[in-house]
């Protein structure tokens, strides 16, 4: 059988859909017996296991060794989030500019300024977010603005890219750049059609058109031969090489890649609007980027017009849900805003810090308000994309008991994939006890699987766990997300209370989390 069709019969055998309830010490030593496996020989667990109700842990291999987290790590930005910021705020994306005069012309320039939305132009409050704009200015009395349209990206200082993110990663959507302008999830899709008769050159579509400059090498070969394309963009460059073969009569293929200047598309967007609401600009569309200066622009500046995000709660909760690392990197920098204003240090830091650097600075500050050592969580940025990131098992448990037991455990909790429903855990541990159950954040990279989050016990017990897997190489017809949801599904059938209970965690390892 190939790997497809082996999956799902994988699946039913490491989650029978009426398993019965299993004790503390079978469970324990069904874990113990899994990880042991040959094919996990050249590879590493981390896993921490503890009952919110009791307080003690329940299992533990390695759990205060360091593992890479992969997307488990937006945990550390959603407490610092929680923590720090109000959930009900809403992000501005402003157009500021002199008044008009009464013949409604700006003597501009015009400033499309964006304040850390990450989601303009891809959530419904925003859709036409250009439109909106170009109608308040309508509204306003703005007829034409007689000097340039200036996209303003320079809220955020620092670089757009997450510390550590490889190059590899850059050219797809997931690693997108972070921007306090940014639109569409700063994310493109270029659309692959190849042409009626073998010979002759692809179609290539690329939605927004603005979006990348495209070198199209991509020929059409004869119907029935195998395609391969190809895409490539230098780091920095904004031109993208396509090139390969694709076969005629093959159906279209898209891919959904990252932008190269997200303010660039945004101006342009805003720049069309304009236009369609007959507003005359006599200049043209110019960017600014950190480091170049913006403040001169703003400083006599009115707000002519103005779109807010959905709430900062709503964005955090589709950045769990979806694993959006856009979002993730933009609440980060949004944090560290929020430091940096209200950082009453007599001493501050000689260096420069950019704004991410702000908010890691106050999410380690929060962790050593909840007792996690600097030594055990060593993150570098806001998604769990860079594999400088780094923390134990016993850390994370840690932060999801400190996030269970403040004001906002429950919003967390509604905010995480649920097993078998929704989010990035929608096709996963369903039909058994975990289905529903278990609210939890994958994450996921080449050689590395991971699950952080909560579950309750067939016993009742509320239970917060980690289980981290590293530098494992699934053999063919494996899967690494059902190993670890194996684990998982394990702890949903426990029977068996841990309170009062005197056995040890696993192979002499226990911890109180406090």
């Amino acid at each position: 059988m190939n790997r497809l069709r082996l999956l799902p019969l994988l699946a039913l055998a490491l989650f029978p859909l009426h398993a019965a309830a299993m004790d503390l010490t079978a469970t324990r030593a069904a874990i113990d017996a899994r990880i042991a496996q040959p094919r996990f020989a050249a590879a590493r667990w981390g896993i921490a296991v503890v009952s919110l109700d009791s307080g003690r842990t329940l299992y533990a291999h390695d759990a205060d060794k360091l593992f890479l987290p992969a997307s488990t790590a937006k945990l550390y930005t959603a407490a610092l989030v929680l923590n720090g910021l109000d959930t009900a705020y809403r992000i501005p994306t402003r157009v500021l500019g002199p008044a008009p005069d009464r013949r409604g012309r700006v003597d501009g320039p015009l400033v499309l300024y964006g304040m850390g939305d990450p989601s303009l132009g891809a959530d419904p409050a925003t859709a036409d977010w250009a439109d909106a704009l170009a109608l308040q200015l309508t509204a306003a009395g703005v007829r034409r603005i007689r000097g340039d349209l200036v996209a303003d990206a320079t809220y955020f200082a620092g670089p757009p890219l997450g510390d550590g993110w490889e190059a590899a990663d850059l050219l797809s959507g997931f690693a997108a750049p972070a921007s306090a302008l940014s639109v569409r999830e700063n994310q493109l899709r270029l659309t692959v059609t190849p042409a009626a008769r073998a010979g002759e050159p692809a179609q290539l579509v690329l939605d927004p058109p603005a979006a990348l400059r495209l070198d199209g090498r991509l020929q059409t070969t004869p119907a029935g031969n195998r395609s391969d394309v190809n895409l490539y963009r230098a780091p920095g460059s904004g031109l993208l090489h396509v090139f390969g073969t694709i076969a005629a009569q093959a159906p279209a293929r898209s891919f959904r890649l990252a932008m190269d200047d997200p303010a660039r598309v945004a101006g342009t967007e805003l720049l069309q609007a304009l236009a369609r609401h007959r507003i005359e600009l006599d200049g043209g569309l110019r960017v600014l980027h950190w480091p170049q200066p913006s403040e001169a622009l703003r400083a006599d500046a009115h707000v002519l017009a103005e779109v807010r995000s959905p709430p900062l709660g709503t964005i955090l909760r589709a950045g769990l849900k979806r694993s959006q690392n856009l979002y993730l990197q933009n609440l980060l920098q949004l944090a560290g805003l929020r430091e940096q204003a209200a950082s009453a240090d007599p001493a501050p830091p000689a260096d420069f810090l950019g704004t991410a650097n702000w908010g890691l600075r106050a999410l380690r500050q929060l962790l050593g308000r909840i007792g996690i050592s600097p030594s055990a969580s060593l993150i570098g940025e806001g998604t769990g994309l860079s594999r400088r990131d780094l923390t134990t098992p016993n850390a994370l448990v840690r932060l999801l008991a400190f996030l269970a037991n403040g004001p906002d455990g429950g919003a967390l909790r509604g905010m995480l994939p649920v097993a078998g429903v929704d989010g990035t855990l929608a096709g996963r541990m369903r039909g058994t006890r975990a289905a529903g159950n278990v609210h939890a954040k994958t994450g996921s990279m080449t050689y590395v699987n991971c699950l952080a989050g909560y579950v309750t016990s067939a016993a009742g017990e509320h239970l917060a766990f980690a289980i981290l897997l590293n530098d494992y190489d699934p053999p063919p017809g494996m899967s690494a997300s059902a190993e670890v949801d194996a684990i998982a599904v394990w702890l949903a059938e426990l029977g068996e209370s841990a309170t009062g209970s005197g056995a040890p965690a696993s192979s002499g390892e226990r911890e109180r989390i406090r």
